[in-house]
């Protein structure tokens, strides 16, 4: 991104996009941490309509058929592995947990996604430098 500020980001469910290959949609793929402790589910894909990319994921954990579940942002930069119905991550469970509430009203407030990268340790994507994490390098069996 050739500016300082990220783009507005917006929740792939709410496009009329979609993901090229169905292979890559990772909708609704269980999340696990770097010890395999479950996370919850991928709910939804923020992307970044300037450049066509997905830079976080929406995570839904607890709850009870969607009723008090507790959502967060991760950065696709933390993805280590997917298989055919998971995805793994390079954080902890407890980091996660820790992780920038969640807040609807954030969706587009570039100082969250700022926040959010810094929390795990990721160098934003508008950042100078900033190499967008290759499909499918993280396919596993």
């Amino acid at each position: 991104m050739a500016t300082n500020e990220a783009s507005k980001l917006i929740k792939l469910s709410d496009t009329q996009e979609t993901i090229t290959s169905t292979d890559e949609d990772i909708r609704n793929y269980d999340v696990k941490d770097r010890e395999g402790a479950d996370l919850g589910k991928v709910d939804d894909l923020l992307i970044d309509p300037d450049e066509n990319k997905v830079r976080f994921m929406e995570v839904a954990s607890g709850g009870f058929l969607g009723i008090g579940q507790d959502k967060s942002f991760i950065p696709v930069d933390a993805i280590t592995g997917i298989s055919e119905d998971e995805v793994r991550i390079d954080q902890t469970r407890s980091t996660v947990a820790g992780a920038p509430a969640y807040d609807p009203e954030l969706v587009n407030d570039t100082s969250y996604y700022n926040e959010v990268f810094g929390y795990y340790g990721y160098s934003p994507y508008w950042t100078p430098g900033y190499a967008y994490p290759a499909f499918p390098y993280y396919r596993y069996a």
